[in-house]
């Protein structure tokens, strides 16, 4: 039997997706370790959202439109636009939403973002070697 993460979104909502997401490998951090910065940075996040009582808004489905508008808001920024123009303000806003959605995401799976990023960092570094991908912006399956 596989463990469920602490607090998913909702029983439902853990029902109807535990067997799709898969348990992210371990990482061998134990609850116990201090928060390091990512952790901090998802609990400001939640203290913000739960003040403000939004978190009945705050389902995966919503969290992953959200990504997605955010998404699309930091690509506005470069819209027309040469590396110089960018309003650095707009950039950093636009991100930190961008970034707000995929922390609550994570976490409302339990999932560790370190973790799921360096497991995806290997599975990088296997479908494209340095000796092949270096200066390449060809894809794993081109090289």
């Amino acid at each position: 039997m596989r463990k469920r993460s602490p607090k998913p979104f909702s029983k439902r909502d853990s029902k109807r997706v535990s067997k799709r997401v898969p348990k992210p490998a371990s990482t061998g951090k134990s609850p116990a370790q201090p928060k390091g910065e990512i952790e901090a940075i998802v609990a400001d996040i939640k203290k913000f959202r739960d003040a403000r009582d939004w978190k009945q808004y705050h389902d995966p489905k919503n969290l992953a439109i959200c990504l997605n508008v955010e998404a699309a808001e930091l690509l506005e920024v470069f819209l027309w636009k040469s590396h110089e123009e960018i309003n650095r303000e707009r950039l950093e806003e636009e991100l930190a939403d961008v970034l707000y959605a995929a922390l609550l995401l994570a976490d409302g799976y339990g999932l560790d973002v370190g973790g799921i990023v360096r497991a995806k960092l290997k599975k990088n570094a296997l479908k494209y070697p340095v000796r092949k991908a270096k200066g390449s912006r060809k894809k794993y399956d081109e090289l």
